[in-house]
């Protein structure tokens, strides 16, 4: 190898790198976005983001989106470990006008965990409703706590549809306000999925407030209210819902497999 032809690699080597730790720096375990922000922005608390799609290319794997001040921060797709936050500073809002809001697709063999918490996740006006609030195509365990998801009314308009088919997920659902959507929380996975409802009210949603509809589909409901909708839990054989006492439920469907559980 001739001297020139191997400061040449040693060169590209060095290249390789710098791009690769100068990606690295690119990304935070923390980044921020605000009303006032800009994509452009590092998404630090001083420099933050507009949108969470801004941020979460900028966010390490399993680190955190929080935010500054109220604000509309666009729809986003999960692909890994991450936490979207906002603590107390107003309405975090998700217009989802004729999209999904919020969407969670694990990589092919991985299992990720999603924590999205006090977000309010809007399906837009009726000229284009949107079409899932958070919708879990592949995911791990994913958490939704003190949100509020409504008006998904596009196709198949739910508020949480949990779909997986390539590996198994756990959806809790926690403080959560769900109204206005053509079913309020639907699971139609093809893989063991199972979706934890606890201190939720899911009302006057236009199709089912609940609905499962295969063998895989189980629902665990715990000091939650489901009322005013078209129907109120329907999860006919081989779906199945555990009660675990001190629910107000009323429309539930002949065949639904409603079982009375306790408490471990």
């Amino acid at each position: 190898m001739s001297l020139s032809l191997g400061k040449s690699l040693r060169a590209l080597l060095w290249a390789g790198v710098l791009i690769a730790a100068g990606q690295a720096h690119a990304q935070a375990t923390r980044t921020w976005v605000s009303g006032v922000g800009d994509d452009a922005n590092p998404c630090s608390r001083t420099a933050p983001c507009k949108t969470f799609a801004g941020a979460i290319s900028k966010t390490l794997d399993g680190g955190e989106i929080d935010t500054l001040d109220p604000g509309g921060f666009g729809a986003v797709t999960i692909t890994k470990n991450i936490t979207i936050a906002n603590d107390g500073v107003g309405t975090a809002g998700v217009l989802a006008s004729g999209t999904n809001g919020i969407t969670i697709n694990a990589p092919a063999g991985t299992i990720i965990s999603v924590y999205l918490r006090n977000l309010v996740i809007d399906g837009a006006p009726s000229t284009s409703w949107g079409l899932n609030g958070v919708n879990v195509v592949n995911g791990g365990d994913v958490h939704i706590d003190g949100c509020v998801i409504h008006s998904f009314r596009g196709s198949p308009g739910v508020g949480v549809n949990v779909h997986t088919s390539a590996d198994a997920s756990r959806v809790f659902i926690t403080n959560t306000k769900i109204y206005g959507n053509n079913t309020g929380i639907q699971n139609t996975s093809t893989v063991s999925a199972s979706v934890a409802i606890i201190d939720t009210v899911i009302d006057k949603n236009f199709n089912y407030g609940i609905q499962g509809t295969t063998s895989s589909a189980v629902f665990s409901l715990h000091r939650s209210v489901v009322t005013g909708n078209g129907v109120g839990i329907s999860a006919p054989a081989p779906s199945k819902v555990n009660s675990y006492g001190n629910n107000l439920v009323t429309g539930i469907q002949a065949g639904t497999v409603l079982t009375s559980a306790t408490l471990q």
